[in-house]
């Protein structure tokens, strides 16, 4: 059996390990030439740390991560909204990592066998029948794999009148400073904006914001970061001040509408080709990684692609439809809306929080 993998990011590379394993013939084309040390980090919920344990390679990530989850939310003077249970969080789910990006996919890609993956091939379209078009020619599959994210080639090409991707209404911008003491993780909240920072293994610390902004209107880079969170509490402006600017990632948000279906002929979508979801549960890359598990399960089960979609559709859909509504409170630029929110997210027993991530985090392979 031969499977055609479109995309070697995080999605790609965890469906090409189990499909590889058990005597598939693969391919993962993916359009860099080669993987390079870009990119920022992530955080691996508990059902991603599952679902690596099933790939085989989750004691790999776990030495190359944090062990340590969100602390909580604060507002722009550092009065913490609301505190999260970390340690309950941890008995009742597992552990939480933070990763760099590059690490992640250096562990899955180091798992594959040599020549798995081929770079600098640029997929022009996919066909329901196992066909895909790419620059080195043609290739036909039992089974083709969409991972080539939320502007797929293999969704465009084979549900030409799915749903475009949509703007968010905020645009992000991604960091790693130099080491720097932060302590615990957490994000904070203003109005129409947002900052959070997490530290990694060696040190250094993984930033991010969200900011309110047209489509492709927001800018300034690290100056336009120093200029909306340099008063904020700390240890943001100490942040801020050792940042190197060329390290800042600016990206505007996009979110893929409900598809009404995952999989047509032998192609199946994974990852944000599927899904793709705001970031405001941190379960983007957690999802393609229970996509991964699943759809090896299935196919060495003996089931078709239709089990998948079932499987898959209204569990990813759940998830982002539960971040856009975060991420739509969590913007809210009015002072009296931003005023009721934090009233409310104080009033609230960190309990609650614990409660609310369990349809997320209870999936097990």
């Amino acid at each position: 059996m031969e499977a055609t993998i479109v995309g070697g990011g995080i999605g790609g590379l965890a469906c090409a390990l189990p499909l590889s394993r058990s005597g598939w013939q693969v391919e993962v084309l993916e359009r860099a030439p080669e993987f390079t040390r870009v990119g920022t980090a992530l955080v691996l919920w508990p059902n991603a740390l599952r679902a690596l344990d099933e790939l085989g390679v989750g004691e790999a990530v776990r030495r190359r991560s944090t062990l340590e989850g969100q602390a909580g939310i604060r507002d722009a003077a550092g009065r913490w909204l609301s505190r999260a249970d970390t340690a309950e969080i941890e008995r009742r789910y597992g552990p939480t990592a933070v990763i760099h990006r590059a690490d992640l996919v250096e562990v899955l890609r180091a798992a594959l066998p040599d020549g798995v993956v081929r770079g600098g091939v640029t997929v022009s379209g996919a066909s329901p029948d196992g066909t895909v078009r790419h620059s080195g020619g043609e290739s036909r599959a039992d089974l083709v794999v969409g991972a080539d994210g939320v502007r797929s080639v293999v969704r465009t090409s084979v549900w030409p009148d799915a749903p475009a991707p949509r703007y968010a209404g905020y645009t992000a911008y991604r960091m790693i400073t130099p080491p720097l003491p932060v302590g615990e993780s957490a994000e904070s909240w203003g109005a129409g904006e947002r900052f959070g920072y997490a530290p990694l293994q060696d040190g250094s610390v993984y930033c991010y914001a969200a900011v309110n902004a047209p489509a492709g209107g927001a800018g300034g880079g690290l100056a336009e970061l120093r200029r909306r969170f340099g008063g904020w509490h700390d240890p943001i402006p100490a942040l801020l001040a050792a940042a190197d600017p060329g390290a800042v990632i600016q990206n505007d948000l996009y979110e893929l509408p409900p598809l009404k279906s995952y999989t047509a002929g032998k192609v199946v979508l994974v990852g944000d080709a599927a899904h793709a979801m705001t970031p405001n549960l941190g379960q983007g890359a957690c999802q393609a990684l229970e996509d991964a598990v699943v759809l090896a399960a299935l196919l060495a089960g003996g089931e078709g692609l239709d089990a998948y979609d079932r499987r898959r559709r209204a569990r990813t859909q759940m998830i982002s439809r539960r971040a856009r509504r975060i991420g739509a409170v969590a913007q809210w630029a009015s002072p009296l809306a931003v005023r009721l929110r934090n009233a409310a997210l104080r009033a609230l027993p960190s309990s609650s929080f614990v409660r609310s991530l369990d349809p997320v985090l209870t999936w097990n392979p």
